[in-house]
């Protein structure tokens, strides 16, 4: 009488303990789907068992890396890039497009690049011709103007235009001289003789020198607006040499007498 009269008053008690005697001694106390004492498979109890396995495909074994935002951008802007052809026409601000123009840079940062510049360069120097050298690393106005020729901000260097047109890097350039067709292109151009050297007396072939209008400091003092902005010299306070660039000694010649 008293065991029915607590079944009644505590009904979910007593199922509970009849439920635990129901089980028999060696049956395991956890599901059998569940094999692990650890939580690397608890998202195995989130899903039905009754899910069939994904089919076999080749791409699923494919590992994807993410991209960072700057290779995502560097594929873009190389997939819309198209630079000039090859002996394409193209012009080239602050010259006369009778010789050779050569961007490139002086600075040993990328060891790879440097070697291929002054590889170029040793070339071109061999044929002792006049060479206009526009280093990116001594004056920044001249990255801007090859980002405008190419097209591209990425721009690759070394970089040659001869006579107005568009010849290439180091790989066209190198081919173009074991084949004996670079002196044949520019064959018509007129030769530096005795006043070109790759060692200038005058600038030691850095082909720029300090600007004597500031000295170096690109400022200049202005009894009415103070200190400005030179405007003979680039940002480093750098003039080109006019002893290598003739072109640039006649431009400055007809400046001042004007």
């Amino acid at each position: 009488f008293v065991v029915d009269r607590l079944a009644l008053m505590f009904p979910n008690w007593f199922q509970l303990r009849r439920r635990r005697r129901e089980v028999s001694p060696g049956s395991p106390k956890w599901p059998r789907h569940f094999s692990c004492s650890s939580f690397k498979d608890i998202q195995n109890l989130l899903h039905d068992d009754d899910l069939s396995p994904e089919p076999y495909s080749p791409r699923s074994q494919v590992i994807h890396q993410p991209r960072s935002p700057a290779r995502i951008h560097g594929c873009i802007s190389n997939a819309s890039f198209s630079p000039p052809r090859l002996f394409s026409v193209v012009d080239i601000p602050n010259t006369d497009h009778r010789g050779v123009v050569l961007y490139y840079t002086s600075l040993r940062i990328i060891r790879k690049t440097f070697e291929e510049c002054r590889y170029v360069r040793s070339i071109l120097h061999a044929l002792r011709i006049t060479i206009d050298e526009r280093d990116l690393s001594m004056d920044s106005t001249f990255h801007d103007e090859l980002q405008t020729l190419l097209g591209t901000k990425n721009v690759a260097l070394p970089t040659v235009f001869i006579g107005g047109r568009y010849i290439g890097g180091t790989k066209e350039i190198k081919k173009l001289h074991e084949k004996d067709e670079l002196r044949k292109l520019i064959g018509a151009l007129p030769r530096s003789g005795e006043t070109f050297s790759e060692i200038c007396d005058f600038c030691s072939g850095w082909r720029f020198v300090i600007c004597d209008m500031c000295n170096g400091s690109h400022k200049i003092h202005s009894e009415r607006s103070g200190f400005v902005s030179c405007t003979s010299c680039n940002v480093q306070g750098l003039i080109r040499c006019v002893s290598c660039f003739p072109v640039h000694r006649r431009q400055n010649s007809k400046s001042s007498g004007r």
